[in-house]
């Protein structure tokens, strides 16, 4: 003890002044700092048909904001449809993702449809503000560009609802209609009993609920965390979510052996998985404006169309929804699952629930 309390470090260190030991902590502490905010900083955005970037394909619109929406249109001539329809596609689509309907049932209804690749999806510039609202306001210049007229249906899938909830609140005004499928949820919503939304949230695999609790809580580090394979991350990115509908396992294993879901996937994020994924998550599932569950009746029509077996959105949470807006006509799909475009017939039985004639309830 002797030697150890006269050795010329144990003196330095003792009797070093205050501010030259400040002097000596500061430059780790900075060097610490500097690698922090380098680490958690996303890559360059490789925007379309700029240098480094995929050449621009699709048709676009450009938005007052000096972006650009991909768009792809299907169904009837625009000039001679009875309905218009815009469709916000899910987490890996893109403006080819439609209802899936039959030519012969959207030729009988006479359905004209617009799928467009979301802002940071695909095509489609990114945004850097993107919210809720602006998903919707993303949809109301796309209609008005071509020439949708007043009102127009809006449709989602998935994830992409969240266009949807941001048109009920901020643009109800233009929408003839509306049509939620699978619609993804925010586990934070205030309108949820807390005891509902912990359960069905503690259900969820152990990196989806770090994913969801980073996405919420440090945004900004959401990034660098998804990039970390020691780390808990999503596993719906990963492409490894436990998916207990049989047509729902059929279609991912067949996407897996065939590359066709690594092809959407790439198209999807082609200019870069932050501006797609990693944003989407941030809008999704971090602090919202409103809540849905406070949303008043609309003018129209809204139905939801949910699987009792899908693995992605919890089951209880949409049932519970439906009830609190009582206005919402509600669809339970029995033995389904998430991939709803996927189910043979349901995109006829959609269009003829919404529009009428449905050949079955």
């Amino acid at each position: 003890m002797g030697m150890l309390s006269t050795s010329p470090r144990f003196i330095a260190r003792v009797h070093m002044p205050r501010g030259r030991r400040l002097g000596m902590v500061s430059p780790l502490a900075r060097s610490v700092s500097t690698w922090i905010s380098r680490a958690v900083k996303p890559p360059p955005t490789k925007i379309c048909a700029s240098d480094g970037g995929h050449p621009v394909t699709a048709n676009r619109v450009r938005l007052s904001d000096g972006r650009h929406l991909a768009y792809h249109e299907s169904g009837v001539n625009k000039a001679d449809a009875k309905y218009k329809i815009v469709f916000s596609h899910g987490f890996t689509g893109s403006r080819l993702d439609s209802l899936r309907a039959s030519p012969e049932v959207i030729e009988e209804l006479g359905v004209y449809m617009v799928g467009f690749d979301r802002a940071g999806y695909g095509e489609s510039d990114p945004n850097p503000n993107r919210d809720v609202r602006t998903a919707a306001l993303d949809v109301e210049e796309l209609a008005d560009s071509l020439g949708l007229g007043p009102k127009f249906y809006l449709v989602g899938f998935s994830i992409g609802n969240s266009a949807v909830w941001g048109a009920l609140k901020y643009i109800p005004e233009r929408l003839a209609g509306a049509v939620l499928m699978a619609p993804v949820i925010n586990y934070r919503w205030p309108g949820f009993p807390p005891e509902l939304a912990s359960e069905a949230y503690n259900k969820q695999d152990m990196g989806d609920q770090w994913a969801l609790r980073v996405a919420y809580h440090a945004p900004s580090i959401l990034h660098w965390w998804m990039e970390q394979s020691w780390l808990p991350t999503s596993t719906v990115i990963k492409g490894t979510t436990h998916l207990p509908n049989k047509l729902d396992a059929e279609i991912h294993r067949s996407r897996m052996a065939d590359g066709s879901g690594e092809k959407r996937k790439n198209q999807a994020t082609q200019q870069g998985k932050y501006e797609s994924f990693y944003r989407e998550m941030k809008v999704m599932f971090g602090k919202w404006d409103f809540d849905p569950m406070d949303l008043p009746e609309p003018s129209f029509p809204v139905h939801l169309f949910q699987g009792d077996e899908d693995g992605l959105v919890p089951v209880t949470l949409q049932r519970y929804i439906a009830d609190k807006l009582s206005w919402i006509k509600y669809h339970e799909l029995p033995s389904t699952g998430h991939y709803l475009s996927s189910v043979p017939g349901l995109g006829d039985k959609v269009l003829r629930t919404v529009f009428g004639n449905p050949s079955s309830e």
